[in-house]
């Protein structure tokens, strides 16, 4: 067998990989972000990962003043921005007008002060639009909350801003092991988040707005 025979099959080889590579490429820049803001960061990111076609929920901050925020500036208090999580999701299986169903199930949104035990600007709800498209969208799923609750639904629909990730620490902190000190003692940060979801009353306010409709209600 010539030496140069395995050329055509090596050639094949590489025009496949490419492809694959390529796809792959495509496929990432098919998903779509929706950015809202629902109290506790980590809640609604521990709520949307959990969707099927949802890729990643990044928790982070947006709305406000001050460029590259720390999560104890925001908190405190003057900033003007939200805890919010972007949502990056394959709209092949599931739509915009999906997760905003959803998200609108998962909160209270007739309460302009906070979300729960968490008072203050960061913690109001809002969902953040980027397009024309992205906004009727918004507005329609408000307007069929409100309708359902048949109480005025205070959630604003806004322009989308910058957005700031949280700190690492943030990220994913509802499945973390890693120890934390709390007035539980030393536990992990999957522990002290589930204790604290519970304790923030959540899951309850839900249930009692939303009753069965209530997607998330219960972790």
């Amino acid at each position: 067998m010539s030496r140069f025979s395995f050329k055509p099959a090596l050639l094949g080889v590489l025009i496949l990989l490419a492809l694959l590579v390529n796809a792959g490429k495509a496929r990432a820049a098919e998903l779509q972000v929706l950015t809202v803001a629902g109290g506790c960061f980590w809640c609604v990111e521990a709520d949307f990962e959990k969707v099927r076609g949802v890729k990643e929920a990044v928790s982070g901050f947006t709305g406000g003043r001050v460029a590259n925020p720390t999560y104890k500036q925001v908190t405190r208090g003057g900033t003007g921005h939200y805890e919010a999580v972007q949502i990056r999701y394959d709209p092949a299986q599931i739509s915009r007008a999906q997760l905003l169903d959803l998200f609108f199930r998962s909160v209270d949104p007739t309460d302009a002060g906070g979300q729960f035990c968490d008072r203050g600007e960061s913690y109001r709800t809002a969902v953040f639009f980027d397009s024309a498209q992205a906004k009727a969208d918004a507005d329609r799923a408000k307007a069929q909350a409100q309708a359902k609750l048949g109480k005025a639904v205070v959630t604003p629909v806004l322009p989308a801003a910058t957005f700031y990730p949280a700190e690492a620490a943030h990220q994913n902190y509802y499945k973390s092991q890693k120890a934390t000190f709390t007035r539980f003692g030393r536990i992990s940060r999957a522990e002290a988040y589930k204790r604290y979801r519970e304790a923030c009353g959540r899951d309850a306010r839900v249930r009692a707005l939303w009753g069965d409709a209530a997607p998330f209600a219960g972790g």
